[in-house]
């Protein structure tokens, strides 16, 4: 099976002209399309927020379009809020879902007015400190332990997660908050990740629904928001079903009926923190053939490594790939295709079935819009690519440029050692 490039070769050869491969290509009428959808399908929900996860592709020009299409930011650093600000984007806009977090990250959270969502029982007593005080709204992440399911299924194992409070200190903490002054609670739960499966939200969402009841009754705060958070995946393999965001949003909201609805809290707004639903499909990485090998396997050598694309190297992910101008070619020869590194495992496929390429070749290697560009690193000294959108019209932007050695070298700029280098 295969899967069909957003972008077509003569594009790329257009775009290759001015912006030399390897870059990370995003398309701006998907990414449109798919937030649309996103509203669209909790739209019986008169609260409802999306809260685009900025670690997925953290790129302003992309957060400033989801901005505009009414989506939030989940943050989690310090410089994912700055960037949120410097966009346009404050306030309850943003969630900030962090861990172990520094005390100069819940500062600016709270300067800025976001959402603080606790991940720890001791992150209250930690946050009373750093404000002197506990903002009046406040949410709660919440991890239930043990082994979580599906009506498919094993999805997880968030007993084994770093992340949440477990129930006991839940119920614990938000009596504390209302003490200590909260009066807006929300609550928050990230059980899986990368689900495929139209079931994962409605079963989480009636976990939380029926925990919310539980919470206003033993502690009297009675919950006015409740995050699903992220975990609704993508297709990476060619032959999977992609989830369907319209029966998940029915489903979510058939729960939501069952549960909230006759508890008498049928005005809690539901809010998401998507990332790689909302942008991964819309991103590919554009690399070069610059290489053939000939030894105990075949392999093709392209100008992009992992630092371009770490997931592969990192948990052996699969990322479909596409020869362009091949796509009706027979798969008939198996490599290893790689990139430079020096490391054996900065491989983006390994013994794949492709159509014959040669140097020169154009390569897209699909679903890189989230968690693509953003785990890139600098090993090896290797600097980061470009990150181009393609526009509805068939225009492009440049919306990063590539890095360069004066990049690499900028943290050193205050040595004379490194003088010559850097000038």
């Amino acid at each position: 099976m295969k899967k069909t490039p957003f972008v077509t070769l003569e594009k790329l050869q257009e775009i290759t002209k001015q912006y030399p491969t390897p870059f990370h290509l995003y398309d701006a009428k998907g990414i449109r399309k798919n937030a649309l959808a996103v509203k669209d399908a909790f739209s019986w929900n008169k609260g409802f927020r999306e809260y685009f996860a900025v670690k997925a592709t953290p790129n302003p020009f992309i957060v400033k379009m989801l901005h505009e299409l009414g989506c939030g930011c989940d943050c989690s650093s310090l410089t994912e809020l700055m960037m949120s600000d410097a966009v346009g984007v404050r306030g309850h806009e943003i969630m900030f879902s962090s861990n172990d977090t520094p005390a100069e990250e819940f500062v600016l959270a709270n300067q800025l007015g976001a959402i603080i969502n606790l991940d720890d029982f001791t992150h209250i007593e930690f946050l009373e400190k750093t404000l002197g005080k506990i903002p009046e709204t406040i949410s709660c992440r919440f991890n239930p332990g043990g082994i979580f399911k599906s009506a498919n299924g094993i999805m997880d194992n968030p007993g084994d997660s770093k992340y949440g409070f477990t129930k006991e200190q839940l119920l614990e903490g938000y009596k504390i908050l209302k003490e200590k002054g909260a009066k807006h609670f929300g609550i928050h739960s990230f059980l899986a990740s990368n689900t495929v499966s139209n079931d994962y939200y409605p079963t989480l969402a009636k976990i939380l629904f029926e925990l919310v009841v539980e919470i206003k009754q033993v502690t009297g705060c009675s919950i006015e928001f409740i995050n699903l958070s992220g975990g609704v995946g993508i297709p990476y393999q060619p032959d999977q079903t992609p989830n369907d965001i319209y029966e998940i949003g029915k489903g979510v909201k058939e729960v939501y009926e069952e549960v909230l609805v006759p508890a008498g809290l049928g005005d809690v707004a539901i809010y998401t923190e998507m990332g790689r639903f909302m942008t991964g499909p819309y991103g590919c990485l554009v690399t070069t053939a610059i290489h053939e090998k000939h030894t105990y396997k075949e392999y093709i050598g392209v100008d992009a490594c992992a630092v371009n694309l770490m997931r592969p190297a990192m948990y052996g992910a699969y990322h479909h790939i596409t020869v362009m101008g091949k796509e009706d070619a027979p798969c008939d020869h198996k490599y290893d295709v790689t990139g430079s590194l020096c490391e054996n495992n900065d491989k983006f496929a390994i013994d794949r079935m492709l159509p014959k390429i040669e140097k020169g070749d154009l390569l897209v290697i699909h679903d890189t819009g989230a968690h693509g560009f953003a785990m890139g690193y600098n090993y090896n000294g290797k600097l980061k690519s470009a990150e181009i959108m393609l526009n509805e019209d068939g225009t492009f932007d440049l919306i990063r440029r590539a890095e360069t050695p004066k990049d690499y070298f900028a943290t050193f700029d205050c040595f004379d050692i490194i003088q010559n280098i850097t000038k």
